[in-house]
């Protein structure tokens, strides 16, 4: 709690006393933000409230006599904020842009000097679930280096945690985070290695955590059984497609004749001589 100056006792000079519940807010983009504030004093007249944004040059969100707007506020506040009777300011609808650290004053006519405090609100991006990204998840052993990355589609201020197999990350010489830790490389992939790897994401208003992802590792060994199997599954594959596969035969192509049928001779009339005379006998009809 931090107090504002009260009355003088030397003097007898009045002055707005201010408390101020909670110097720091966090506040969530899309949600509200209330900046609470109280004070005393013996006046009974309604106090004038201001509440300004520290920027290189202060932007006033708004100022209210009471509970009761003075003009209009700025178009980024408008129909956005909320003065309370104590002085409270309620903030809707947050935005990353309304981040920042807010100065309050309270003043009271009969009051010689006025009550100051100021708050810092912040604002961040809910975070959404986590994925881990990799190139592959199987391995051989002792092959190159592999990286896991921690991905995520929203949140700001963020950080990164890793887990193997349900348990914190332990400090291996071969594990390496980058400076913001979303990036997890292993050297020198071992047996060891073949496990489930998850990380979680936190930020001033939430975590999150990723599905677990197992990381398959290989022996070489393993590999080259594997590999040797394979190729003779293969071979006597193509033996046995070879062996049961009989080419057709067709025969060649011939062109086919066919026998003329026999051509009779020509009949020839007959001649014959009787008594000086020539009679001219007529065809067999065998022959027609």
């Amino acid at each position: 709690m931090k107090p504002s100056a009260g009355p003088c006792p030397a003097g007898g000079v009045l002055a707005v006393n201010m408390t101020i519940p909670n110097t720091l807010l966090r506040g969530t983009a899309g949600g509200e933000a209330l900046l609470s504030v109280r004070y005393n004093s013996f006046s009974l007249d309604p106090p004038v409230i201001k509440w300004q944004l520290k920027r290189e040059k202060s932007i006033t969100v708004v100022q209210s006599i009471g509970t009761d707007i003075i003009g209009t506020p700025r178009p980024e506040y408008r129909d956005r904020i909320l003065v309370f009777e104590n002085g409270t300011l309620l903030l809707h609808n947050l935005r990353l842009s309304d981040e920042g650290i807010y100065d309050v004053e309270i003043s009271i006519t009969d009051d010689t000097f006025p009550g100051e405090g100021s708050i810092t609100l912040t604002v961040d991006e809910s975070i959404s679930k986590p994925f881990i990204h990799m190139d592959t998840s199987s391995i051989l052993e002792l092959s190159e280096n592999i990286v896991l990355n921690c991905s995520h589609d929203n949140g700001t201020r963020t950080t990164y945690r890793w887990f193997k197999g349900g348990k914190p990350l332990s400090n291996v010489t071969r594990f390496t985070l980058s400076p913001d830790q979303k990036y997890l490389t292993i050297s020198r992939v071992v047996m060891a290695d073949d496990d489930l790897y998850s990380c979680s994401v936190e930020n001033p208003v939430g975590n999150m955590s990723s599905l677990p992802l197992r990381l398959t590792v290989y022996r070489r060994s393993s590999l080259y059984i594997i590999l040797s199997t394979g190729g003779i599954f293969l071979l006597i594959t193509l033996v046995t497609i070879c062996a049961c596969w009989t080419p057709s035969k067709k025969p060649p192509f011939t062109r086919r004749f066919q026998p003329r049928k026999p051509v009779p001779p020509t009949p020839h009339p007959h001649f014959n001589l009787v008594s000086g005379v020539i009679l001219i006998a007529a065809p067999s009809k065998a022959f027609m």
